[in-house]
């Protein structure tokens, strides 16, 4: 099989894509735009998923004390001399992003994109916090821009989205992915490996279900605990365990295998900041798990989508 489509990967990255997309190098610059989630309000419940520390999503980079005009800014110097990334899609990561007044949305994602070399939105958000007029509004900026939505799932199965104080079941997340559907959105479906009490069988169901989706991109995620979390305490009390690094790896690719060959891979492991970081270690080590994950798919002669609806 050739792989040059994919820039040379066994997988359809998001940078591959993007550069096709734009003629050019372009990066994501994160943006914290202040906002909280319904079930840490009290709206569904407090306490907010049993991962998530008081940074939320931890936007790497973003300052909340800045407007968001300034983030976008500051994160585009960044990249350009990280990265000499030429354009940039503007992030609202932090958070649920969606949770808001229409006409205070409106106005935060307009000042991001009115930024100079801005090409794009990113917008993180829950199922639970998309209203039909909020739908409409995504649609229009769908209509004029480049536009991801990404919608947290992080499992099909409705007891570990309870055990994580998920605060919506799986079909409140097929309503909100089909109504984003219709609307012929682009989606970014986040998924986490290594849940509490789920097994691999568990993981692979829920991967099976993504590539049924034909969701237009995904994330993947490693459950790791951060510092001030619930599960900082189970970990402490021995009630959850971290997955080893070849373990996750090779669970990656599993997962690749099962996942349409046209959905993006926008991540296949996180970004943990470190001095919240509790375990697993091994997690800050990104490019040796991406360099594991290319490694593993070449010794099992294997690609994304290899077992796709099989």
């Amino acid at each position: 099989m050739d792989f040059n489509h994919w820039g040379g990967k066994r997988y359809n990255p998001l940078n591959h894509h993007l550069k096709q997309h734009f003629g050019c190098k372009v990066y994501r610059v994160s943006i914290d735009a202040g906002f909280t989630c319904p079930n840490r309000d009290g709206t569904v419940a407090t306490g907010g998923c049993i991962y998530c520390c008081e940074r939320g999503a931890a936007s790497i980079g973003a300052e909340r004390a800045l407007t968001i005009r300034g983030q976008v800014r500051a994160g585009m110097e960044v990249m350009k001399k990280k990265n000499r990334a030429e354009k940039f899609i503007a992030y609202f990561q932090s958070f649920t992003n969606t949770y808001g007044d229409l006409s205070l949305l409106k106005k935060m994602y307009d000042e991001a994109l009115s930024v100079e070399g801005v090409a794009g939105l990113a917008v993180s958000t829950r199922p639970d916090t998309l209203p039909e007029e909020i739908v409409d509004l995504l649609a229009g900026y769908h209509n004029k821009t480049y536009l991801w939505v990404e919608l947290g799932l992080q499992s099909i199965h409705d007891k570990s989205l309870e055990t994580i104080n998920r605060g919506h079941d799986y079909a409140a997340f097929f309503d909100a992915y089909s109504r984003l559907r219709k609307m012929d959105l682009n989606i970014c479906l986040h998924a986490i490996l290594g849940l509490p009490g789920e097994s691999k069988s568990d993981m692979i169901e829920t991967a099976q279900g993504i590539g049924e989706l034909e969701a237009g991109g995904i994330k993947l995620h490693l459950m790791h605990a951060l510092k001030g979390t619930e599960l900082a305490g189970m970990y402490g009390r021995g009630e959850w365990s971290p997955m080893a690094m070849d373990e996750y790896i090779s669970l990656v690719c599993d997962v690749l295998e099962r996942i349409s060959p046209h959905t993006i891979i926008h991540r296949l492991t996180g970004d943990p900041l470190r001095g919240y970081l509790l375990a697993p270690e091994w997690s800050i080590k990104k490019w040796e798990v991406l360099n594991g994950i290319d490694r593993e798919l070449l010794r099992r002669e294997s690609f994304q989508g290899k077992r796709y609806g099989g």
